[in-house]
């Protein structure tokens, strides 16, 4: 190909991504927004099963938004050229929009347990949507499509959640740690929160909720190990499903920390935080408490939301530092399909904006780490599936239940700015200081949330 239209074809790609997210929190908006009250549900039903979902889509969904041969969308029609594009008015792929209109229009179908009508969509979906495609927006629908169908399949069979090779999930993890700085944010921006309620503490101890292979950790050793007023007694307990890999986890930082010259214990313990007793964390008089919970929804990683919380209050940490995802894990399905749905086109966007289609690391990240998010939030998650309401926001019920936010410090905010510098294309990313916490997002989508919080016992502030 000339040079030249390469960089056309590259160009367009890239328009492409960047506007993916943006088109599916308009429509997914304007989907909720127009369906109809609880007390119309019977309406709803209805209409889906004597008129098929599409007549019911025709009614609630954006009144500029319609199917015209056959099922093609024509999502165009639905903004004008300022909302998406560039001065051309260019917008995402027309094949890309369609499928995301179907996808749509099926989580309605699931929302109201039309089975037969969702396996007709997911039928032509799944043989459509490609997760090798050139296009963020097919890439999404196939793995959502894959998540759905595995929801419809558990509605005939039951539910049913898959083994979970946790060793390849870690090692994706690491992969997605060096092509985007989600994690660094999460990892850095508590690192500093614990340093700063450490300060001219001798002995500490470190509760990971769910350490995988500890990466975050060295860089905080290090810096203990250089204090002015020498290194604290560090004690860390690494929390998990595998013994196996929390024993080799505790091995690499025990080695790190020998090191640096620095006193280290490594207590496992391969357990659900929410499903333990106190008396499993052996804490100790006189260290300062730490509590890391790096979220995410790969798997439940802490069990029943109100055990663990009981848990966070019986023990009084001097500081808890949280980074929460931008999604939701309670309510209805449709609920939870529009926000993974806005906020994995998000990440999709990120990631295609500088990594090329056919980048090793970009599917293996999408398929094994996203595509699995995705499943647990849809296929497997749920009040209904788990028998257990999820807590939207645990910062907010933090604060409800006697805890005090520590405003995240200027330290904080100028370590994830580096960061960013660190993964181009820079301006793509965006970092969001308010109400005491730190927000990276994606074009002004907010994806991870750091905060940090301590109990009532200690008054607390942070270094400026």
């Amino acid at each position: 190909m000339h040079p030249h239209g390469q960089m056309i074809e590259n160009r367009c790609a890239n328009l492409e991504r960047s506007e993916l997210s943006q088109w599916v929190e308009h429509v997914t908006k304007q989907l909720i927004e127009d369906l109809p009250d609880e007390t119309e549900t019977d309406h709803l039903t209805k209409m889906v099963c004597d008129s098929g979902v599409s007549a019911l889509l025709t009614e609630y969904r954006p009144k500029n938004i319609g199917r015209k041969n056959s099922g093609v969308v024509q999502a165009a029609q639905w903004c004008n050229d300022d909302e998406l594009g560039d001065e051309s008015g260019s917008k995402p792929d027309e094949q890309g929009l369609n499928l995301l209109t179907l996808l749509l229009e099926c989580a309605v179908a699931i929302s109201v347990d039309n089975l037969g009508e969702a396996q007709r969509m997911l039928l032509e979906l799944t043989q459509t949507a490609s997760p090798y495609s050139p296009s963020c927006a097919e890439r999404v629908v196939a793995y959502f499509a894959k998540a759905m169908a595995s929801r419809v399949i558990n509605s005939w069979i039951g539910v049913c959640s898959p083994l979970i090779d946790y060793k390849s999930v870690h090692s994706t993890f690491q992969i997605f740690n060096n092509i985007s700085p989600f994690v660094k944010f999460a990892h850095f921006t508590s690192n500093q929160a614990i340093l700063e309620a450490f300060h001219r503490q001798d002995r500490v101890h470190i509760i990971d909720l769910d350490i995988m292979q500890g990466l975050q950790w060295p860089a905080l050793f290090h810096i203990l190990a250089t204090r002015i007023e020498g290194p604290p007694q560090v004690r860390m307990t690494g929390m998990g499903s595998s013994m196996e890999l929390l024993v080799e986890t505790g091995k690499q930082l025990s080695n790190f920390a020998k090191r640096l010259g620095m006193y280290f214990e490594f207590h496992p313990v391969a357990k659900k935080f929410g499903n333990i007793d106190l008396s499993m964390l052996q804490i100790r008089k006189g260290e300062a408490l730490a509590v890391h919970w790096l979220q995410h929804s790969l798997y439940d990683a802490t069990g029943p939301d109100w055990k663990t919380m009981r848990l966070l209050q019986c023990l009084s940490p001097r500081v808890i530092t949280l980074v929460e995802q931008e999604i939701g894990h309670g309510g209805s399905f449709l609920d939870r399909f529009v926000s993974s749905l806005h906020y994995y086109s998000t990440i999709f966007d990120s990631l295609g904006a500088f990594l090329p289609s056919d980048d090793s690391s970009r599917h293996r990240v999408e398929h094994c780490l996203l595509y699995r998010e995705i499943n647990n939030v849809l296929a497997i998650g749920g009040p209904a599936r788990s028998g257990e309401d999820k807590l939207r926001h645990w910062r907010i019920e933090l604060s409800r239940n006697g805890f005090i936010q520590i405003p995240m410090s200027t330290n904080s905010m100028a370590q994830a700015q580096l960061i960013l510098n660190m993964f181009p294309p820079a301006h793509g990313y965006t970092l969001v200081q308010g109400d005491g916490t730190l927000r990276l997002g994606w074009k002004d989508t907010s994806l991870y949330t750091a905060s940090a919080w301590t109990s009532h016992s200690f008054k607390i502030h942070s270094i400026h």
